[in-house]
């Protein structure tokens, strides 16, 4: 085992090198160049056509699910454990300095996000049970020659494989790990009951799992971030302190302190950077595989709509978690992961705070492995074909309570890893079909 996670420890070093961080913070400054700053002018159009597309009914177009609620299926599946476990990880690795780094590869990764989205529907297909598909994979096949449909076969693998990983064992160890901390649930029973639930949903396939995201979500959103902005409020006074120690540590390293062992600018850039993709999901091309089922006739429409998810999981959610820890002053603490969320929380909301930290990642990490559970899948029958989703899914509902029961660190570490190998091909698409993109965009707003 200690082989096995030394040679992935070395293949994360790689492939979280300076070159993948340069090229997701790249390929989204690029895109967000060549869209002349789009993303970040329509928030409040990406708004108006969020609200306007909950009805699939008064949408035109094809598709299986509304705009809304695929947008609610994207975020069931990046709203996670990225946003309590995976902010603090970036914390306590990289310092108060790594939610900086967190909300520039937010920004950034709108545009990366709207790219994605308006190429997923444009180049859309539909499968033998004549549902709308589409994702990375298909705008690789269908937009470039065929000389890169070993690109689109690799992002089929390793999203397959990510899935199951970022999606699927890591959520249910994180929850384990959670409700066995503050409630002395044994993790066995957690992953028990989590499989059991998410096989029930998971009969209804895509339909199914859009209308409960659909609920779910603004739900545990809201809630989170009230309860978050309610603590910040009250604290209000340690705000100023907190965003100087978070631009302050962005560009500067800083020393040991309490339980933090101390960070170099790198580590804050680095696990800022990584944990901002991971929770964000912008540039990995998991999100636009939902975005694909959307009703719709327009894919910039849909790509405006697709964009708000990264603000929202970063720019709100995130940035509540992160700023919690800071002024709790939790960061110091020596805890990582979600127990460092939990303490944060329990710290200024005694006999409360834990209970909210543990239901909204119980809530956010069920909803996660169902969002992911669409993106697995629709790699697998990209690969197989139809006849493979049942087969998958059973794998899918199995892999629940082995994750809940797993070593914490080696599954943070394979994510991590598995991550970076989904982005590579999608990123080397969305540069070259970024013309495509320029155009869609150019031609729609001429008009609008």
């Amino acid at each position: 085992m200690d082989m096995i996670t030394d040679l992935i420890k070395q293949l994360n070093g790689i492939v979280w090198g300076p070159v993948m961080l340069v090229l997701i913070l790249g390929t989204g400054l690029l895109l967000m160049i060549g869209l002349k700053g789009m993303p970040l002018v329509k928030i409040g159009y990406g708004l108006k056509m969020m609200w306007s597309g909950r009805d699939k009914y008064a949408v035109k177009g094809e598709g299986e699910i509304s705009p809304f609620n695929a947008l609610m299926t994207s975020l069931a599946a990046t709203i996670g454990t990225g946003n309590i476990a995976g902010v603090a990880t970036a914390i306590f690795l990289g310092g108060p300095g790594a939610l900086f780094w967190m909300w520039m590869t937010a920004l950034v990764g709108m545009a990366t996000k709207y790219a994605e989205a308006v190429l997923a529907v444009h180049f859309r297909e539909t499968d033998a049970s004549g549902n709308k598909v589409g994702g990375p994979m298909y705008y690789i096949k269908n937009g470039l020659s065929h000389r890169f449909a070993w690109l689109a076969t690799s992002f089929a693998v390793f999203g397959a494989l990510a899935g199951f990983g970022i999606g699927n064992t890591i959520q249910a160890n994180s929850v384990a790990d959670v409700l066995s901390s503050n409630l002395g649930v044994l993790p066995w029973v957690t992953g028990l009951v989590m499989a059991v639930l998410v096989a029930l949903v998971l009969l209804g396939g895509i339909k199914r799992i859009a209308v409960i995201a659909g609920k779910l979500v603004p739900f545990m959103a809201i809630s989170y971030v009230v309860a978050g902005i309610s603590i910040l409020v009250v604290h209000a006074a340690m705000l100023p302190a907190a965003f100087d120690l978070i631009f302050t540590y962005a560009f500067t390293p800083i020393a040991a302190t309490g339980g933090f062992a101390g960070a170099a600018v790198w580590a804050a850039i680095r696990f800022g950077v990584a944990r901002g993709v991971f929770s964000n999901e912008a540039g990995l091309g998991s999100a636009p595989i939902a975005h694909a089922s959307a009703k719709t006739n327009s894919p910039v429409r849909q790509g405006t709509v697709a964009m708000m998810g990264t603000f929202i999981d970063t720019i709100i959610v995130c940035s509540i978690t992160g700023l919690v820890i800071i002024v709790s002053g939790a960061w110091t603490s020596g805890e990582t992961g979600a127990s460092l969320s939990s303490l944060a929380f329990e710290s200024v909301l005694p006999g409360l705070g834990g209970f909210i930290v543990s239901a909204g990642l119980c809530i956010f990490a069920f909803t996660t492995i169902l969002g992911w559970s669409i993106y697995g899948e629709r790699c697998v029958s990209y690969l197989f074909g139809v006849r493979a989703i049942i087969p998958f899914r059973i794998l899918w509902v199995l892999a629940i309570p082995i994750g809940a029961m797993a070593d914490l660190s080696f599954i943070w570490l394979v994510a991590d890893t598995l991550n970076a190998l989904m982005a590579l091909p999608n990123l080397v698409a969305l540069l070259l079909l970024s013309p495509v993109v320029f155009k869609l965009t150019k031609d729609y707003f001429a008009n609008h």
